[in-house]
């Protein structure tokens, strides 16, 4: 019973943070919050790349293979299709197959 209040009162909280803007901005949105909306996403998106590659061994074998290669994955589909779930689906997938079976 104590999960599900607390599942429920962290749900609550994330849509309230997600609709907080809409109800506060209702006329008109100020124009550093445009442009916050337009520079995050490519700037948070970067920081996960940082974050994921930091303990990258790229002096040791297998020289950071795997992880450039999903890399790559990632950045092409991203390219060709748009679709940010399609493209962290496969890049995920193709990262776990390299080390599960060819970077062994």
């Amino acid at each position: 019973m104590k999960s599900a209040v607390l599942v429920a009162v962290m749900a609550a909280v994330t849509v309230l943070l997600r609709f907080l803007p809409f109800l506060i901005f209702r006329e008109r949105t100020p124009k550093y919050v445009t442009y916050l909306g337009k520079v995050l996403p490519p700037a948070i998106i970067g920081m996960l790349v940082i974050y994921c590659l930091r303990s990258v061994s790229f002096a040791a074998s297998p020289f950071g293979a795997p992880e450039l290669i999903a890399a790559a994955c990632v950045a092409g589909l991203q390219i060709w299709k748009r679709n940010s779930l399609v493209s962290i689906l496969a890049g995920t997938a193709v990262y776990m197959l390299l080390v599960q079976t060819v970077f062994r």
